[in-house]
């Protein structure tokens, strides 16, 4: 039987991600001279390139100077303290570039209001936590939004973003399928897509966590995912115990089986698996959880008539 995914489409797919990871990433880092010394720590930890294909220009603002980010910048992150006018200046010709600019500070949200009144900058676009930790989780995040063309050259350069990439590529696909499952009228017409979605978000993730995206591997991916993992044994369960509701039960479980699967994978990954033990993982769980799917029942209608001596089997 043919599987319901495009294999050729999903190499497209690979090769896209993998050229779209190798693009270049210029950051630019103003640091304010009173800013956090644990912020501080936290973001030189943080932003590190492992690859040449990642620049960055860091820049002290205070004590008259005014830093200028350079052509190219994709991005300015501003490590604040009490929020000087070189900052704000600094942080006011990189908007009037159209340069995405972020203002990571340590603490709550009145400490965060008062830094975007000092610098005149969005609110949307200042982190803040009372842990440093905690305010470059939430960079990742920012960044996986403001920067989506990026996101997987991010992830590539800096090991802080693949979580974040990859959470962003769960909560969309997840989406999607939610609402494919839900709208679908013709019984499995909308499996071919859900399954290519979730065989394209698993090699977002992979990519996001730097895995090889081969031929032979995204081959075993589109067998074990195309060929109906746990999801489709478990939605035509659905549809059999609760048929009047059925169209929400299929919404829902395209939307978490989703979730699952990219949680799952990601786990996996930061486990030390590559794509080819990720992928036999699947294998084997989608086995278990079919197996503990319980088979259609025969309604009485079908059931046979006394004396008949047919026994019918299960549907």
């Amino acid at each position: 039987m043919a599987l319901p995914v495009d294999v050729r489409d999903l190499m497209r797919s690979g090769t896209r991600f993998t050229e779209e990871r190798e693009r270049p990433v210029h950051i630019a880092v103003f640091v304010e001279v009173d800013a956090d010394d644990d912020v501080i720590s936290s973001v030189q930890a943080a932003l590190r390139p492992r690859t040449a294909l990642a620049t960055l220009q860091v820049d002290v603002a205070g004590a008259g100077a005014v830093p200028v980010h350079r052509p190219a910048t994709d991005v300015v992150v501003a490590v604040t303290g009490s929020g000087n006018a070189e900052l704000r200046s600094a942080l006011e010709a990189a908007r009037r570039g159209f340069v995405p600019t972020v203002v990571l500070v340590r603490g709550d949200a009145s400490v965060e209001s008062a830094i975007a009144d000092a610098l005149g900058q969005p609110t949307a676009d200042i982190v803040g936590a009372d842990d440093a930790s905690e305010v470059i989780e939430r960079l990742g995040l920012w960044l996986a939004d403001a920067l989506s063309s990026k996101r997987l050259a991010l992830a590539h350069n800096f090991t802080f973003m693949r979580r974040a990439v990859a959470e962003d590529a769960i909560k969309t696909t997840a989406w999607q399928n939610g609402l494919i499952g839900a709208v679908s009228l013709i019984p499995g017409a909308d499996m071919p897509i859900m399954t290519a979605n979730q065989a394209k978000m698993l090699l977002q993730i992979a990519a996001a966590y730097g895995q090889p995206l081969g031929v032979d591997r995204i081959k075993e991916l589109a067998a074990v995912v195309g060929g109906g993992f746990a999801l489709r044994a478990v939605a035509r369960q659905a549809l059999v115990t609760v048929p009047v509701l059925g169209w929400a039960i299929k919404g829902g479980i395209g939307y978490t089986g989703t979730v699952a699967m990219g949680k799952a994978a990601v786990k996996y990954f930061e486990e030390g698996a590559d794509l080819g033990q990720v992928t036999a993982r699947f294998k084997e769980a989608g086995k278990k959880a079919v197996e503990r799917v319980p088979l259609r029942r025969p309604t009485a209608a079908l059931s046979p008539a006394p004396g008949s001596g047919d026994t019918p089997s299960d549907a």
